[in-house]
């Protein structure tokens, strides 16, 4: 199946709800714990004391609040360029009984982002993503990302869909995920499939953005994970 570009933003406040209410827990907890796992496998691990977490297209806050409470001295950046998915993010640190100080929330389209004010040059210890891939019309964006934001040794963990090979499985996997959901979630989920990027083609585009030694790997029927930790001295990922 060939790749087809969707929307880079969820802007639609009805979209950005239905999607905020949609129960993602399970995915959601699996990420951070495979995050968990890939950090104490890998040793040496920079996220002690004051550092620094940034979560690129953080939507409505899933992980975001999931990394706050797995490390409540981390000062967490949560960025997306929606405005609409970061009201519900708000919404929610605002709402919540628990204290997340720790997050600061910055509407900003991650094609502005190197060139952005935040004070983020090579000072992130900890880059994750979830989900923001897919989005992207120029994949090279998010790859660029890493090289402007990560400090030496930082860790690298993102997840996405990864596209079936037809659209028929596409279809199938539609019906087997979303057949509960909202009408336009499993028109998004759908359309999410068909954006997103097969291994062989991340694989590609981390060797042609210079980040060779980022691992590549299929996790379950329907994601990808990419993860590693930067090196400054030589630009690579080990």
């Amino acid at each position: 199946m060939q790749r087809k570009t969707e929307a880079e933003l969820m802007i639609d406040r009805y979209q950005a709800v239905a999607y905020a209410n949609a129960d993602f827990s399970a995915s959601d907890d699996s990420f951070i714990n495979r995050l968990i796992w890939f950090i104490n496998q890998s040793g040496n691990s920079p996220l002690a004391g004051d550092f620094l977490i940034v979560d690129l297209g953080c939507g409505p806050g899933n992980i975001t609040q999931r990394l706050a409470r797995t490390w409540p001295k981390a000062h967490i950046f949560g960025i997306d360029g929606s405005q609409a998915m970061l009201d519900i993010a708000l919404e929610r640190k605002e709402l919540s009984k628990e204290f997340f100080g720790n997050i600061d929330y910055f509407n900003l389209d991650i094609n502005c982002l190197v060139n952005s004010n935040l004070g983020l040059t090579n000072s992130a210890n900890l880059i994750v993503s979830n989900s923001l891939l897919h989005h992207l019309h120029d994949p090279q964006i998010l790859w660029k990302s890493i090289h402007f934001l990560a400090a030496p040794g930082a860790i690298i963990f993102f997840r996405d869909l990864q596209r079936p090979l037809s659209i028929e499985k596409a279809l199938e996997m539609q019906k087997m995920y979303v057949s509960e959901a909202p009408l336009i979630l499993k028109r998004d989920y759908l359309a999410s499939l068909q954006a997103a990027f097969t291994i062989d083609e991340v694989r590609a585009q981390i060797r042609s953005g210079g980040l060779d030694f980022l691992h590549v790997c299929g996790f379950q029927d329907r994601y990808l994970e990419i993860f590693g930790r930067y090196n400054h001295v030589d630009g690579r990922l080990s």
